[in-house]
């Protein structure tokens, strides 16, 4: 029997590529976002990808999700991102509100709407796709790092209050990964600043890397729980510490 995996976020970047691998694994993947547009030529170039709208800070949008899903078997709660790299001291409320209500209670309303069906599965996994951010603070991102640290503490706390169910829990934290829209959303659409932070990296990650280790993780045996998965590019030691050419 073919099983369901939903992965919100889905119309680019690490989203969009863990739909597509997915569905080769074997999955009817619902790919879910706001761009319906996106979602519509994902599946027209890969079958067993079904296109759905959702906006995940909107609890009417998760709702009206959840009653047109019948069975899920995976959610990858992947949509997220970061807005604006001012210190604290000057960090935008707006910002912040935006990067909680997403990262966050987005990926809240999605764990809450659609738990039960991953428990009636009988072999549920729950993909939190968190950050390093969400494990080690930097400065200029203490926005990002509060939401992704939020984040990562919801999981943990999941995997204690889940444990004897037939779910299992999963954080991906990655690194460095070059997508076409995280840094240059986080700079507010200035794409010679978006370039920048990559710029002299050698093989800085890409989505691709970052949907294989999901793809991983989702397929290991039922008796097989991968609590947490950190992956950086082999230039990225810490935040703080990236070899430039």
């Amino acid at each position: 029997m073919t099983k369901t995996a939903v992965v919100t976020g889905a119309s680019s970047g690490i989203g969009a590529a863990t739909a597509r691998r997915l569905a080769k694994e074997g999955f009817q993947v619902v790919a879910a976002a706001r761009r319906r547009e996106r979602l519509d030529e994902l599946a027209a170039e890969h079958p067993g990808i079904v296109p759905m709208t959702l906006d995940v800070t909107s609890q009417e949008s998760v709702d009206a999700f959840n009653a047109a899903v019948p069975t899920v078997d995976v959610l990858v709660n992947n949509a997220g991102g970061a807005v604006g790299l001012e210190p604290v001291a000057y960090g935008l409320l707006d910002d912040w509100r935006t990067m909680y209500e997403v990262n966050v209670l987005g990926a809240l309303r999605m764990t809450q709407a659609l738990l039960p069906k991953l428990v009636s599965s009988g072999d549920g996994v729950l993909v939190m796709l968190t950050s390093v951010a969400g494990l080690v603070s930097y400065e200029g991102g203490g926005g990002y790092c509060a939401a992704k640290h939020g984040q990562t503490s919801m999981t943990e706390t999941l995997r204690l209050e889940l444990v004897g169910e037939p779910v299992r829990i999963i954080e991906i934290a990655p690194g460095m990964v070059e997508t076409e829209e995280f840094s240059l959303n986080r700079f507010r659409g200035d794409a010679d600043k978006a370039k920048k932070v990559y710029e002299g990296v050698p093989d800085p990650l890409t989505a691709d890397d970052v949907a294989d280790v999901i793809a991983f993780a989702v397929t290991r045996p039922a008796h097989v729980n991968i609590d947490r998965l950190v992956i950086r590019p082999r230039a990225q030691a810490a935040q703080h510490k990236v070899h430039r050419v």
